[in-house]
């Protein structure tokens, strides 16, 4: 990899509104901050800079975006903590680090700029590269891998549920086939087997016919809907009464499972039919924000790729009641 510095490579998505959704929950002296989908700390860097004495702890899967956020959030020692994780192990993290509950949880979710511009990463279906996608390169298997040993309507399964492509059946048939002459290794090769597979009609509606594809393919290589699932409630767990949780998600499949997790704990859960709400059944959640929050013109304007973001917040008002903890979920 060429020597980069992060500041060059990423601006943050809605960085001022997300430091000040979370700055009322990190004012007091010791606050901590838990940064879970670290990236390149453009996040990070703004918390940091604009609240004194704050502690961040920043988790990421991806040992090159920890490396680049490192450089850049040097200036702050040990006000910085990086950590080499999944966000789901979020829980453990807050455990060791702030016992007694953080101030601030910030997830970004999806792809970083990082991963999409790196040519050696195959994120991208605009430039040849080899078709890895893993957001942690040093472990599992590669999207190349995936599109060799998937059955045909497992790759169905794949890009219908996490790319909502209409055109699963003719793609995946059409990867079966391809395949069995030359191994899809490439992005451009991929790109291609998609684009003469999915119907002009729907090629016109906008967009690169590729882009669920690859969308998708992310999303199984990382398992990051599975991942996004466990930690939501565990992010959740981890906020100390008053602290705040802001979650920026890019697609609806995210935005769906950070929606239902926050409702969850914003919403009575006493039964409609009780006639009153016992105080054990009141919301332990307070929304901030009315509905998903969008970029307006002059940041899509300013970044491109806070067009599709959607962001969330919540604060803890009190403890997770007992017979809220019991959802499967939050079973490790």
């Amino acid at each position: 990899m060429t020597e980069r510095s992060a500041e060059d490579l990423h601006v943050p998505v809605l960085a001022q509104r997300c430091v000040d959704l979370l700055a009322p929950a990190l004012g007091d002296p010791g606050a901590i901050m838990i940064d879970a989908t670290l990236g390149m700390g453009g996040h990070t860097e703004a918390a940091l800079s604009q609240v004194p004495g704050l502690t961040v702890i920043g988790i990421d899967r991806d040992t090159d975006a920890l490396d680049l956020a490192s450089r850049r959030l040097a200036p702050f020692g040990d006000r910085f903590v990086p950590v080499h994780a999944t966000y789901d192990e979020i829980d453990e993290v807050a455990a060791e680090h702030a016992p007694g509950g953080v101030q601030g949880v910030l997830m970004d979710l999806g792809v970083s700029s990082l991963q999409l511009d790196d040519d050696e990463r195959g994120f991208s279906y605009s430039r040849p590269a080899l078709l890895d996608m893993r957001m942690d390169a040093t472990t599992g298997p590669t999207a190349a891998d995936l599109l060799a040993e998937s059955e045909e309507r497992e790759l169905v399964h794949i890009l219908r549920t996490y790319g909502e492509e209409r055109s699963a059946h003719r793609i995946a048939r059409a990867i079966v086939s391809a395949r069995q002459a030359t191994p899809i290794t490439t992005s451009d090769q991929l790109a291609e087997i998609v684009k003469r597979s999915v119907p002009y009609a729907q090629q016109k509606s906008g967009g690169h016919p590729a882009k669920r594809t690859f969308q998708a393919l992310r999303i199984a290589v990382n398992r990051e809907l599975d991942i996004l699932a466990d930690a939501l409630p565990r992010a959740v767990e981890s906020l100390a009464v008053g602290g705040r949780i802001v979650v920026e998600a890019y697609h609806s499949l995210e935005d769906r499972l950070v929606k239902r997790e926050l409702a969850r704990g914003a919403l009575s859960s006493a039964p409609r039919e009780w006639p009153i709400e016992p105080p054990t059944h009141r919301p332990y959640l307070e929304l901030l924000v009315r509905g998903a929050e969008k970029a307006d013109d002059a940041e899509v304007a300013r970044n491109p790729r806070s067009a599709s973001v959607r962001l969330r917040a919540a604060e803890r008002i009190r403890p997770t009641p007992d017979h809220m903890k019991s959802d499967p979920r939050r079973q490790s």
